[in-house]
């Protein structure tokens, strides 16, 4: 159960709090000074530049699971949102050096070159969405050369700024089948939390399975909790095959050939109430595709993206700006709020607007 930071700027007073958030992160994590430093230099600049350019945002700050060469172990991710005009020049935002008068010195460029992962997107009149990730050790040399195969990101959102998030996503597996999975534990707050952590620390020792039998065997695991609605999706990328399954109010869109498909779950409650068969959606998966998941917390209606520079940006990206255009302070949120992305697309070099 990882705890969620969800920092609103709307003044400079607000710029220390998320820098404190990034350090507490990083103590929860575990990095050491050197990387925890570098957290709360990314999480000022990023706090710093919403007041100066947005004149208000939110900073989202939770652990995300990387894998290493030692295992998995979990990083800091920042996620800086905001509806302001966004960002002119977005290449020159980018260089080192060029920073805000009210800032430490360090620009967008540098954060870029000294967070382990980097991606901006801005949209004149629609706002800016910037993610960093900070892992134990520093980046390695970057050559440059585009990552290919499937990547997965996501953000995640407590209800009333709570302490833990009930939803939570994980993608688990190596080599030709990835497995994407999204729970959303019943109601909100920590018993919540408790059963989609479940969910995904089960998922682990079940990805190799197909989606219909990893929620069969999540019904069990899920019985001394509260149960959660849960959806799964797997890739068989040998076949260009993704299979999705789901029980409970949670589903998903993907995007395929240019045109946006939903992918919709069954009546039911993992862990309480299991369908006695879970049926089992299968659609062609390629390099261009990219499927949404999320949790009942974002309004029904939302509108899926088609922006081509946003579908090749860091997934987490995506679903920031799936989260940010989807609500509205006049729409009251009543539930916690999980967007998750996958996506085959071969990755880009560098933010863009």
């Amino acid at each position: 159960m990882s705890r969620v930071w969800d920092v609103p700027v709307d003044d400079s007073t607000r710029v220390r709090d998320v820098r404190v958030a990034a350090e507490e992160a990083s103590a929860c994590a575990g990095l050491g000074p050197d990387r925890t430093a570098t957290a709360a230099l990314v999480a000022t600049e990023l706090a710093t530049n919403l007041i100066r350019h947005a004149d208000s945002g939110r900073v989202l700050i939770d652990l995300v699971e990387r894998r290493h060469a030692d295992g998995r172990r979990r990083s800091v991710q920042l996620v800086s949102l905001d509806h302001g005009p966004g960002i002119p020049d977005v290449a020159a935002a980018m260089r080192d050096g060029y920073t805000t008068a009210a800032s430490l010195g360090a620009g967008l460029g540098t954060c870029r070159r000294i967070a382990n992962d980097f991606d901006l997107h801005s949209a004149p009149g629609r706002g800016t969405v910037a993610v960093a990730r900070i892992d134990h050790e520093p980046a390695a040399g970057r050559t440059g050369t585009p990552v290919r195969g499937p990547r997965a990101g996501g953000v995640n959102v407590p209800l009333g700024r709570a302490q833990h998030s009930g939803d939570a996503w994980s993608l688990v597996g190596e080599g030709d089948r990835p497995t994407l999975l999204l729970a959303d534990g019943l109601g909100h707050g920590a018993k919540a939390a408790e059963a989609s952590g479940a969910a995904v620390d089960a998922l682990r020792g079940l990805a190799g399975m197909p989606p219909d039998e990893i929620l069969r065997r999540l019904g069990r695991v899920l019985r001394p909790t509260r149960g959660a609605a849960v959806a799964v999706a797997q890739l068989d990328l040998a076949a260009g095959r993704l299979h999705f399954a789901g029980i409970g109010n949670v589903s998903g869109r993907l995007r395929t050939g240019g045109r946006w498909r939903p992918l919709l779950s069954q009546p039911g409650i993992v862990g309480a109430q299991v369908p006695a068969s879970v049926s089992v959606q299968r659609e062609p998966w390629q390099d261009d595709c990219l499927l949404v998941l999320h949790s009942d917390g974002l309004p029904g209606r939302w509108t899926p993206p088609d922006d081509t520079v946003l579908l090749g940006c860091d997934p987490a990206v995506v679903a920031a700006v799936v989260l940010r255009d989807a609500g509205s302070a006049a729409r009251a949120v009543g539930d916690d709020t999980c967007v998750a992305v996958l996506t085959g697309a071969v990755r880009r070099d560098g933010p863009r607007g």
